[in-house]
Formats: C-alpha cells, structure tokens, sequence
C-alpha cells in the first residue's frame, strides 16, 4: 500500500495548512491513519491518529489548532492545521496500518511544513 502526501509549505506564525494523505493499493479496510512529524534533530512523535470508527487521537501540543479528519471511500486522511507556531516546523509523515493483500503499516513521504516570519 502506497501513500501519497501533499501540502506542507512555508507560512507565516498564526497561519493554517491542510495537509492531506491518499493511500493506494489493494486495501480491504484501514484500521487508522495518521500523521507523525519529525524536527530536525528531535525524534518522529505522533501529531494525530484517526482510526476507523472516527475516533481521533492528538499529541498535546497540537490539541485544540489541529484537526484530524478521513474520507473513507477514498481512503484519505486530512490535517488541518491553524494557529500554526515556528514550533510546528518539521517534516510530517502520514502513516496508514490496515489489511489489504496482507496486513500493511505503510508510511508516506514527507512533506516539509515550514513556520517563520
């Protein structure tokens, strides 16, 4: 299973970016999807998690700016990200686990979001 992501870019402190995750391949059901970001430097933590029955999972320095969402007839997932901090910077990593042709944890590439003034 392949995933494709886009969206991340350069924004300007308090500004918002839609980061989105399109998963590819034979899929029989998705158990969650996710994003992960990694700093330079720093390790890949988990940002937000959403699994199949809507239930939703975030780190707690995004909670209340970030919003996880998932279009499961296309088997994408969405981040919306606002208030955006210089903090925020990272490469972020959207993440899928499921059963298609096997079980599968797939990971995307990243896509670079940039915070400064």
């Amino acid at each position: 299973v392949q995933l494709q992501a886009s969206g991340g870019g350069l924004v300007r402190p308090g500004g918002s970016l839609r980061l989105s995750c399109a998963a590819s391949g034979t899929i029989f059901s998705i158990i969650d999807m996710g994003w992960y970001r990694q700093a330079p430097g720093k390790q890949r933590e988990l940002v937000a998690v959403i699994d199949g029955g809507g239930v939703t999972n975030y780190a707690d320095s995004v909670k209340g700016r970030f919003s996880i969402s998932r279009d499961s007839a296309r088997n994408t997932v969405h981040l919306q990200m606002n208030s955006l901090k210089p903090e925020d910077t990272a490469a972020y990593y959207c993440n899928a686990r499921g059963i298609g042709a096997k079980d599968f944890v797939s990971w995307g590439q990243g896509t670079l979001v940039t915070v400064s003034s």
